[in-house]
């Protein structure tokens, strides 16, 4: 605590009141200043040191210290600097005493006063500072793989991007960053395509996402339209709604898209100007698809002479690093090892060859095509059944406590197989049609890896809060026993299925027959749940003796797991369809 010269100041009072401020007791202050206490003690009764307001108090030092200063004599130039400070502060409490009087917050910060007295501006709407979008472009590059540098630097020189990858490679992650980098650095608009809107608007979480995390800006508006005048839109593939557009075109899944022909005349028209890039990525799917002459460079040869056709190699020895074809478009293929070499470290590549059958791994995460004409379902039977559900489930509510009101829904569960090399468990919530001029709707899907039975049968039991259950249907090979007893005690209707070649045909023609009439739809966005279908297929039994069907290496469930679980939720509906009055399900029928 500093302590004053009793002779710095002229009055002892004045120094006496000073000490006390700073928290000296009074025999202390009569101590040191050589006087009695009951003078100390009448000093301090008839100025009322104790009732000062914390303001009078830092003004009496104030003035105390600025005296003593004035006074000094010579003065040294620190003293000068410390006078000009104590002026200021005094002013400071001069405002803050008009403040306490009229409650105007320009009393005490004129600035605020002048500031108003302008024309107002209105705040600048999606904007980011060249800092920002600095900083932006620079946790853009750092967060890329070298696979994904790849495809910046080939979008920076080719005009059209078309490249075939793995699942869960980080694509569209990457393509949503890379685009509102370059929306915020030229101004130019990005329009996002996907088998569904609800699809598409994954690009929009991404985009928002990393804007809020590097620049600390929320995006707002859809379509989001930056302040520079770029505009962001988020479409499915209603060919209605997806037109009038122009600007870089992102299409995602392009491989499964339903009438992809006719989309892409619309989507490549969105993009004709040169100044706009056009870029299509896709795991692959069938063979047989609209997409795979687009690929194949077969559709562009189809339009010309003989003479005039050129050769195309797609292979993935051929474009594995990338190359520019005779049609213009850059080709790359990237395989789930091409992006392990390439610095991707979310893999387990030996857990995944357990997970998946060779012919899925093959597929999902290795880029090759699926020859369905083997399988229980084709694409050709799965596609009808693909919709925009963003665009005609208008009773539909996702987000609300309970997305379809109280209307029932039926719940289908292929839990997880035994062993290491088990199959996922694949769960899906159906709506079910009231008529038969309705369709069966399925609201969600489900995978689930690694749980053990109580908590597979928790899961389960969580949908109780969302919906009005009407029905649940479990295999019971392998875990499903367990999980099946405990959903059994809170729903005691519970259908179980044992798996035998004649359980299995039976789900399988109803769910063929319920496709066949264009009674079932899910979200076109869920290539997964197409490719669980795809994966089943027809064979003979070890005895040749009879046909089951099988999807992987366990011949007792096989691995498409969320097509099985949709099979026993569809089995709930009578044999003859949803008429009022019909008669036996398929499993009252089994049984």
């Amino acid at each position: 605590m500093t302590t004053p010269a009793p002779d710095t100041l002229e009055s002892p009072r004045l120094t006496a009141r000073h000490l006390y401020w700073q928290g000296w007791r009074v025999a202390r202050i009569a101590e040191f200043l050589d006087l009695k206490a009951p003078t100390v003690h009448s000093w301090k009764e008839r100025d009322g040191w104790e009732e000062a307001t914390p303001t009078q108090r830092v003004e009496g030092a104030l003035e105390a210290r600025l005296v003593q200063l004035i006074g000094k004599v010579p003065k040294e130039p620190r003293d000068f600097k410390e006078i000009d400070l104590l002026g200021r502060q005094i002013e400071r409490l001069a405002r803050v005493h008009r403040y306490q009087e009229s409650g105007r917050e320009a009393d005490l910060n004129p600035n605020i006063e002048r500031r108003n007295a302008g024309e107002k501006r209105k705040p600048r709407r999606n904007h980011l500072d060249e800092e920002q979008v600095e900083q932006l472009k620079a946790a853009f590059l750092e967060g890329a793989f070298a696979y994904q540098r790849h495809w910046y630097e080939a979008g920076q020189k080719h005009r059209i991007r078309n490249i075939l990858k793995s699942r869960q490679i980080g694509a569209t992650f990457f393509f949503a960053r890379e685009a509102i980098v370059d929306a915020f650095e030229h101004g130019r608009n990005k329009i996002f395509l996907s088998a569904s809107k609800a699809q598409a608007h994954i690009f929009r979480n991404y985009i928002v996402q990393f804007v809020k995390e590097v620049c600390d800006v929320d995006l707002k508006g859809d379509p989001v339209v930056l302040d520079n005048g770029a505009e962001l839109h988020f479409l499915g593939t209603n060919s209605k709604t997806a037109q009038g557009y122009h600007g870089d075109v992102y299409l995602d899944e392009y491989f499964w898209i339903h009438r992809f022909q006719e989309f892409r005349k619309v989507t490549s028209g969105m993009a004709m100007h040169k100044k706009w890039r056009q870029t299509y990525f896709s795991t692959p799917s069938s063979l047989g698809h609209e997409a795979y002459p687009f690929w194949s460079g077969e559709l562009f040869n189809k339009r010309r002479k003989k003479s005039e056709r050129q050769e195309f190699d797609v292979s993935h020895a051929e474009l594995a690093g990338g190359s520019l074809c005779p049609d213009g478009h850059w080709r790359q293929i990237v395989t789930v090892e091409d992006a392990i070499a390439g610095g991707c470290d979310l893999f387990d590549l030996e857990q995944l060859k357990l997970e998946y059958s060779p012919d899925e791994f093959a597929n999902l995460l290795m880029c090759q095509f699926v020859d369905d004409s083997q399988s229980a379902f084709p694409l050709s039977l799965v596609h009808p059944c693909m919709v925009d559900s963003w665009e005609i489930w208008d009773d539909y509510r996702p987000y609300a406590p309970r997305p379809v009101g109280d209307r029932g829904v039926w719940i289908g569960y292929d839990p997880t197989g035994t062993g290491e090399d088990g199959d996922g468990a694949g769960m899906v919530v159906v709506l079910p049609a009231r008529s038969a001029g309705e369709k069966h709707r399925i609201l969600e899907r489900h995978r689930l890896k690694g749980e053990d039975y109580e908590a597979q049968a928790a899961f389960i039991k969580s949908f109780q809060a969302k919906y009005r259950i009407e029905h649940i249907g479990i295999d019971i090979t392998g875990l499903g026993e367990a999980v099946a007893e405990h959903v059994e005690k809170w729903f005691p209707t519970l259908v179980r299925f044992r798996y035998d070649p004649a359980v299995k045909g039976r789900l399988v023609m109803q769910a063929q027959q319920i496709m066949r009439k264009d009674r079932l739809e899910f979200d076109a966005g869920w290539s997964d749940l197409a490719q669980s279908f795809m994966a089943i297929k027809r064979e003979l039994t070890a005895s040749g003796r009879q046909y089951t069907y099988t999807s992987g290496r366990s011949q007792a469930t096989g691995h498409a797991d969320l097509a099985w679980a949709t099979m026993h939720a569809l089995s709930h509906e009578p044999i003859d369809g949803p008429a009022e009055g019909a008669g036996q399900s398929l499993m009252e029928m089994y049984e």
